[in-house]
């Protein structure tokens, strides 16, 4: 397998900026949050075993830690790993590409934060390798936001 393959649109979902603000609005599950930095990150899903492994694709900075893909927004860890991975210069994404505005007091919970800090990488992602943000109509299975939005959608890791 070779990077330039999947630079090439090859990801089982495409970023657009619909997919960016349906993560925001919690309409997707974490779990597919964490499948689209996963993919990314070159990890490979192990169907047979239910995980993602890294690849000689994956960077350094994140196999050299986490063999096994991390849970981006249930562990705490693996979100300041992400948070880290986003240059400066990149931090501020979610105002800059999607005039995102961030969220009211009242509406923070670990899992939002992480979610945005998903989003802002995937934007820097997506402007590192020039891949489009365009908008694209192929969109995953949605959901309500969750009714408890501490813990997440139904089969959602547990936030730690």
């Amino acid at each position: 397998m070779k990077k330039d393959n999947f630079l090439k649109n090859e990801f089982k979902w495409p970023i657009s900026r619909e997919i960016l603000f349906l993560i925001l609005e919690d309409k997707v599950s974490d779990i597919f949050v964490c499948e689209l930095v996963w993919e990314r990150l070159f990890y490979h899903n192990q169907p047979s075993k239910d995980e993602w492994i890294s690849s000689s694709l994956t960077p350094s900075y994140w196999s050299e830690k986490f063999i096994k893909a991390p849970q981006i927004i249930s562990e705490r860890s693996a979100s300041m790993h992400l948070t880290r991975s986003i240059p400066k210069d990149h931090k501020q994404n979610l105002k800059k590409f999607l005039n995102f505005k961030g969220y009211k007091i009242k509406e923070l919970y670990p899992r939002r934060t992480r979610r945005a800090t998903a989003v802002n990488w995937l934007i820097y992602w997506s402007i590192d390798s020039s891949s489009s943000l365009d908008d694209c109509c192929k969109l995953p299975k949605l959901s309500f936001p969750s009714s408890n939005p501490a813990k997440g959608h139904y089969g959602d890791p547990e936030i730690k």
